[in-house]
């Protein structure tokens, strides 16, 4: 079974124009609900590396942004983390900012103790920060502000957080502030659901450990998603060594219907029990036993299964341009993507259980599926997605999390092909 990860609204609209048009402000003024200034309030832009504070009069400006969409956010002390979109097209931009108090920090609570918290807690970083080799050198330094809750009920576990998160990433040389907007994994259909804010400091470093973090950065780029959406956005996919199938599910002809299935087991059936199972006692089977066990086997087969066309799909007649500064994206079946330029490591192929099939022809490139969920999807200049919840991701791409990401300012070293 294929394993899905929602899109990560970590790339929510966020996004550059383009790179040589005039640049704008933006500034704002920061109270609380009395009305009174605040200073020294952190300013950041999500997803990027840029960030200010406010002075004695509360006021902040975020300085040489290009037209586009992006989410400030803003981090003081005793006061809950604010997030606010602005859109900039011809002009400055000026906002205003009441923060409201944070109840938790400002009194001590009493939270009964959960015996599973740390299981909890656990599948969260997995999930979120990731297992991959990079995840190894990534830590979250504050889980105490996460909140879980599991629903026993529906297998479903939620994370959430009144404070912004810090991880320490000393794979790739960041310390990320993230604003966790939802975190949810449900385990009956396997999907995991992320979605929040991030901010990108640099790390302090030696010249040496500083010229190991531009390697491991540019390998975290090169193949994720950011760099594909870049490169269907500037329509150089195939360039940059990535191929495109369809990948279709159509009905099993080999499985029986159910209706068929249902009625056979039923005839083995009591009222009240589960399915009688019969032996000889002798470490054989009688036909009453055969017959169950063929069946539930039979009930067992998939309904669905997927077929590749490998007809490759080029970027011209998948993107359209219908906006400014977007490009639409749209599709039926899934997107089958093969990243040319990357291997499968063993790590993933082995104990990940994100690896995707291919046909045997196909060496053991990095492979990732995405499934469509909202049509369309809208893609900014710099790999960001408007509608970040509109696509399911499996493959190379589940497997790759926070401990992977780089901001969306990104600039990549490895020249174009």
């Amino acid at each position: 079974m294929m394993k899905w990860v929602a899109f990560c609204s970590l790339f929510l609209l966020t996004a550059f124009s383009s790179y040589g048009q005039s640049s704008f402000n933006i500034t704002g003024t920061i109270k609380d609900k009395a009305g009174i200034t605040i200073p020294g309030a952190g300013v950041y832009l999500s997803s990027y590396k840029t960030a200010t504070v406010s002075n004695n009069d509360g006021q902040f400006i975020l300085t040489n942004l290009k037209p586009g969409n992006y989410d400030v956010l803003i981090e003081m002390m005793g006061y809950l983390p604010f997030s606010k979109n602005v859109i900039i097209s011809d002009k400055s931009v000026k906002i205003d900012v009441q923060l409201k108090e944070n109840a938790v920090q400002l009194r001590e609570v009493v939270i009964k103790a959960d015996p599973d918290r740390d299981k909890y807690i656990k599948q969260f970083i997995d999930q979120f920060i990731g297992m991959t080799p990079n995840a190894e050198k990534c830590k979250l330094l504050n889980p105490q502000v996460l909140q879980a809750d599991f629903d026993r009920a529906a297998k479903r576990l939620t994370v959430t957080s009144n404070e912004f998160l810090i991880i320490e990433n000393k794979s790739l040389g960041y310390r990320i502030k993230y604003l966790l907007e939802y975190f949810e994994r449900d385990l009956k259909s396997n999907v995991v659901y992320y979605a929040g804010h991030p901010y990108f400091e640099e790390l302090p470093g030696s010249k040496s450990k500083k010229k190991e973090w531009i390697r491991n950065r540019e390998i975290a780029y090169q193949g994720s998603s950011q760099h594909f959406f870049r490169s269907l956005y500037q329509n150089s996919s195939v360039a940059e060594g990535f191929v495109i199938y369809k990948l279709a599910e159509i009905p099993n002809k080999n499985r029986l219907p159910d209706s068929l299935i249902n009625a056979h087991l039923k005839a083995f059936r009591q009222p009240g029990n589960h399915i009688i199972r019969i032996g000889t006692g002798s470490g054989g089977s009688s036909p009453l036993s055969d017959s169950v066990n063929y069946w539930l086997k039979q009930r067992a087969v998939p309904k669905k299964i997927s077929v590749l066309n490998r007809s490759e799909i080029l970027t011209d007649t998948l993107v359209k341009s219908m906006y400014t500064d977007l490009r639409t994206l749209n599709f039926s079946d899934d997107l089958y993507v093969i990243n040319t330029n990357e291997r499968e490591t063993p790590d993933y192929t082995d104990h990940s259980g994100h690896a995707i099939n291919r046909p045997l022809d196909i060496p053991n490139y990095q492979i990732s599926v995405i499934h469509l969920l909202e049509a369309p999807l809208h893609l900014y200049v710099n790999g960001g997605v408007l509608n970040a919840k509109a696509a399911l991701f499996s493959g190379f791409w589940a497997y790759e999390k926070m401990a992977d990401t780089v901001p969306m300012d990104y600039i990549p070293i490895t020249p174009k092909k």
